[in-house]
């Protein structure tokens, strides 16, 4: 049963992503750690098909494979109708049944339909407050060619790439290979442009292993990024708030592996996490002002975890990646950061969900209809 002093959170989680499963164990973290005397939690669950699912122990239910008794549910794109809906089988055709209205959603997904835009849209729609960026935030986030060309003109140096595209990549193969070439020497890393957790990432060392490295990235986007390969330290730095956004001490990644692969985040334990990270006081500012800067030119709301590299043979920085929903697992690198600098795990997912309710608050002092007066 509802309480009525409680706001009523709708946690999303798994999606239609190559990063299903990175978003199950980050709702994992959420559901053990957050506040019951302040949110009821509403689970919805997606399936890597686009299926949505609510109901009792959905996140359970997720992790088992056994969704038999969960309800298919949906949001509408109708600021009038904003709740959750069941859907079912009426007399004449599918039926919407109101389960529950929604104070504000928690979208826990990484990715593809979740991280990249299309989902905010909906929920800007419906007129739900949810939390982190918006749908231009999202979107320019979540595309790294893009991104990287909005760092250029905000003199945010990033290191030289280029966007090669999967029909470019099957009309003519060696033309792509050239192109990609022509970046830098080797190694050259060749990534999905849109997708994270570097799901699809790979380091070449060869023209043999750049096409395969071309060829695997375009499994998951039309849009595959080609970057030059550094000898680099990574630092990371956590940004959270809305018009006035703050930045956690750095930490440092020292990956196992040649970089930090989806294995080396997930599954092998010899990576190591150095909180705070061992760089100047002079660096350690630059680092934080240089983040908040890049979340402001894409105009960031909520979270963002903001990724450099640190050139070892120059000393200087390069912004790698904004990542505007990254991974929320208590052991995942945005929340630590934060909980070194001061803001807890579970108080820091209540401070999300209160900047979500702000944002949808500055945002509803807009005027969205325009009368022109009358000269009559």
């Amino acid at each position: 049963m509802t309480n009525p002093d409680r706001l009523r959170l709708a946690l999303l989680f798994g999606g239609r992503s190559g990063e299903h499963q990175v978003s199950l164990a980050s709702a994992r973290s959420v559901l053990q750690a957050i506040d019951r005397d302040r949110f009821d939690v509403i689970e919805i669950g997606i399936t890597p098909d686009g299926r949505w699912f609510s109901g009792q122990q959905v996140h359970e239910a997720f992790l088992r494979g056994e969704k038999g008794h969960l309800d298919p549910v949906t949001f509408l794109p109708d600021p009038q109708r904003s709740g959750l809906y069941k859907v079912s089988a009426g007399k004449s055709g599918r039926q919407l049944d109101l389960i529950s209205d929604v104070d504000v959603v928690f979208p826990l997904l990484h990715g593809t339909f979740g991280e990249d835009g299309t989902l905010q849209g909906l929920l800007e729609l419906a007129d739900i407050a949810y939390v982190g960026a918006g749908v231009a935030a999202s979107a320019v986030g979540m595309d790294k060619g893009i991104f990287k060309e909005v760092m250029r003109a905000n003199d945010i140096p990033v290191v030289d790439s280029v966007v090669v595209l999967r029909t470019d990549l099957e009309a003519n193969p060696e033309a792509a290979l050239e192109a990609a070439e022509a970046v830098s020497p080797y190694p050259i890393f060749a990534k999905p442009a849109n997708l994270g957790s570097s799901v699809g990432v790979t380091r070449c060392r060869s023209r043999s292993e750049l096409l395969e490295g071309l060829l695997d990235a375009a499994r998951y986007d039309r849009r595959i990024l080609v970057e030059a390969g550094i000898d680099a330290r990574e630092i990371e730095i956590s940004v959270l708030g809305n018009e006035n956004p703050e930045a956690s001490i750095p930490g440092e990644i020292v990956p196992a592996a040649d970089f930090y692969s989806y294995e080396a985040k997930y599954h092998d334990e010899a990576s190591d996490l150095l909180i705070p990270a061992p760089i100047t006081a002079e660096e350690t500012n630059y680092v934080r002002d240089l983040a908040v800067k890049a979340y402001r030119a894409i105009d960031g709301a909520g979270l963002a975890r903001v990724d450099f590299l640190l050139d070892r043979q120059s000393g200087k920085f390069f912004l790698n990646e904004l990542n505007t929903m990254p991974g929320f697992t208590k052991i995942s690198m945005y929340p630590k950061l934060w909980e070194a600098t001061g803001l807890p795990y579970r108080e820091l997912i209540s401070r999300l969900v209160e900047l979500a309710l702000e944002r949808r608050e500055q945002k509803r002092k807009t005027e969205f209809k325009f009368e022109r007066e009358s000269n009559l």
